[in-house]
Formats: C-alpha cells, structure tokens, sequence
C-alpha cells in the first residue's frame, strides 16, 4: 500500500498545484502540459519496456546455460558465507545468491544493461522462496535496497557527459572519486538501515571481515585509477566493462560444454522470459512514469526547490549547493529526468562549476529508487512493497547528504 500512496500523492499534488497555476495565476498551458506528458510518459513506458526485450533475451538466454553448467551455484558457493549471514531466508548454495552477485558486479562497473537482466533473474529466483506471492520478503527488500545504493566504480556515463559539453570540462574525470566516495557511503548506509529493520548483526564475524575487505579493496582499485590520466582511465573501464561481459558468457559456454549442455536450447528457452518480463513490466512501468510526469510538468519541484532555499537560508547556511538539489531530487524518480537537470545545470552553470560537478555526483549517488522499484517487483508481480520504499529513500537521503559534504570538500 505504501506505493499506492505515494503514487497518488503524486497526482493530487501535481494536480492541486497545476489548478492553482490555471486558475488563479492564469496559466492556460499547464492543462495541456500535464496531459501531453502523461500521453508521453505512457509511450514512453512502452517503448522503455519492448527494448529491454532484446537485452533480456540475450542475458537470459546466457544465464539459462550459466544455470545449467552450474556457474549460479559455483558462484553462490563463493559468496555464500556473506549472504548467508545478509540473505538467512535463502538456502545455501540457491541460484538466487549468484545472479544477486552478478548484478551487484555489473553495477558496480556501470553495466546497466547486464544489471538489469541479472537482478530481475534473481527476483524471480527470491519469489520462488517467498511464501506471501503478493508481499515482499525480508530477502527481496534487502536486495533491492542494495541495488539500488547505486554502488558504482566507475560512472563512465557521467564521465563521458562531462566530455560531450559545448564547453566541455577540463577534466572530465575529477567527479570520479567523490562518486565513488558517495556511491558506497549510500550502500553502507542501505546495508546498515535493512540489517537494523530486519535483526541482522552485522557485527558477526563474517559480515564485518567482508564489509571492511571489499572497503580495502575498494579503496586500492580507486588509488589505482586515479593515478590513470582521463585517456587511460577511459580506455580501463571500456576494457574492463567489455572484458567483464565477453568473459563471463565465455565462462558460461565452456562450462555448458563441459556438463554437456545443449547449449542453443538453453539459450532460447532462456530468451523467451525476456518477452514475457518485458510484458509483465509494461502496465507497472507506465503508472509511475505518468505519476512523475505530471509531478514534473506541474512545476511542483521549482516550489520545492525555492522553498527550500529560503529555509536554508534563515538557519544562516550556505546554499550555494540548493541549485544543484534538482537533480538529486529527480534521481529517485527518473534516471532521465535526473541526467537532464545534471545537463541542465552544467549548461546553466558550467561545467566546471560547483553546482555543475555537485549535479554530477547526485546523479551517481544513487539508483532509480521508484523505477528499480516498479520495475524489479512488478516483474514478479509483488504489490505490497511493506517498508522498502521508505527505507531505500532514508539510503538516498543519506547519498544526498553525503554528496552535499564531499561536494564541498572538492570544489568549493
């Protein structure tokens, strides 16, 4: 029920707001503006929905040979005294912990594309585990929580942007480490809010040993990379993420034939889900982008930015930073809408500016919280999210927030 209210709170805010604009202040296109936007918006979700079917069928025609030469179970072997102790409702050795690492790696290299295939596998994998069809688990929420941190290495998207300015950046990779910084300060923060609502202790031996080896490690492929200039470290992450991905189909097709898999059945038995997640996903997709829409177009956020610099104001702070706030503001709604206001504000202010390279980093501080969220549950049809949302947007706070310091930190 908490997306329902949140999705109609959408609307009668956007419309209370737009009625005001329309009748008192004599605004006559903002009808037509919000209803062309929903129109948009719904095309939009179609279209977003039938290209993931391509995307889908080539990662899960791959993934059904993984699970059939036992690369899921191999790897959940491997992981499997972390999550075990993170994920306790899954059995050992479950597929689920698999395809829940690849998305986490393709995530953390910026693979979206591979991310998404890989987290709604392992979706399906936790519904099969979970005994209320129509609620989410303890396993699903902390998953997704997780996901959508937004734990990122290397934000090549952002990076590549900077570049491709009129006035480009001088340069375009000095976001890169404040990113990283931000990005995994929201995910410790998404791993400590779920383990604190769900008991889990993360004290216990294991969990601590992985959180502070996985910061170590963290920590020196960062130093690494910022001792690369922008052209090597350009030419790293496209090898590293193209490597990543040719590898592991490749591990995948020696293991199918090893178990002496039939390979090509595999894969089409595989592909076909695509079309039928794509399908699944089109009515979820639609009433939250529709709900964003007419958020946006309403002019709701202008207020909301205005007013919040005034109040900022009176408590004598620097607000140097609330121009920037946008973006932050839009990234739990539209990952579209949040890179056009990061352009927006780059354009507006430079790219160089404080308020241009703040954009940037809220736009790598976290995932899509309310797509991940319609996209991933309905996928499995869930309908009672319970406290994921308002757990996922505490993380995202946290990310804003953090930003906000490390922001300052840098460039101010």
């Amino acid at each position: 029920m908490t997306l329902t209210y949140i999705w109609l709170a959408f609307f009668l805010l956007a419309f209370a707001v737009a009625f005001i604009k329309w009748a008192f202040l004599g605004d006559q296109q903002i009808l037509p503006a919000l209803v062309e936007g929903i129109f948009k918006a719904a095309n939009d979700g179609f279209d977003i929905s039938l290209k993931l079917v391509g995307v889908m069928a080539l990662f899960l025609g791959f993934m059904s040979i993984g699970e059939k030469a036992g690369a899921i179970r191999f790897l959940s072997r491997i992981v499997s005294p972390f999550f075990s102790k993170l994920f306790p409702d899954i059995p050992k050795n479950h597929p689920a912990t698999g395809q829940m690492m690849m998305n986490f790696s393709a995530n953390l290299l910026g693979l979206d594309n591979a991310a998404t295939p890989f987290g709604i596998k392992a979706m399906q994998s936790l519904q099969e585990l979970n005994p209320n069809k129509d609620t989410a688990s303890n396993a699903q929420i902390m998953f997704m929580a997780l996901h959508a941190s937004g734990l990122t290495l290397i934000p090549v998207s952002i990076i590549a942007m900077r570049a491709s300015m009129k006035i480009p950046a001088a340069n375009p990779t000095d976001i890169f480490v404040p990113c990283m910084i931000v990005t995994f300060v929201a995910t410790l923060a998404a791993l400590t809010i779920m383990s604190f609502k769900q008991k889990i202790n993360l004290l216990q031996p294991v969990l601590l040993g992985w959180i502070l080896g996985l910061s170590a490690l963290i920590g020196l492929l960062v130093w690494y990379l910022t001792t690369l200039d922008k052209e090597g470290l350009k030419l790293f992450s496209n090898t590293l993420s193209s490597g990543l991905i040719l590898l592991i189909f490749l591990l995948f097709l020696l293991g199918g034939l090893r178990k002496k898999v039939n390979m090509f059945e595999a894969f089409v038995d595989g592909a076909k889900g695509g079309f039928e997640v794509a399908i699944r996903i089109i009515p979820y997709l639609i009433a939250m982008l529709i709900a964003i829409s007419v958020l946006r177009n309403s002019g709701v956020f202008t207020y909301l930015i205005d007013g919040l610099r005034y109040l900022l104001g009176l408590t004598g702070m620097n607000t140097d930073f609330v121009e920037a706030l946008p973006t932050a503001l839009m990234k739990p709604l539209s990952g579209a809408g949040a890179r056009g206001m990061m352009v927006t504000a780059m354009e507006t202010y430079g790219t160089d500016s404080f308020i241009g390279r703040l954009s940037c980093i809220f736009q790598g501080t976290s995932d899509t919280t309310f797509y991940v969220i319609a996209v991933y549950f309905g996928a499995v049809s869930v309908k009672n999210t319970r406290y994921a949302i308002p757990a996922m947007l505490l993380a995202d706070m946290v990310g804003i927030i953090t930003a906000i310091f490390v922001g300052y930190l840098f460039f101010h």
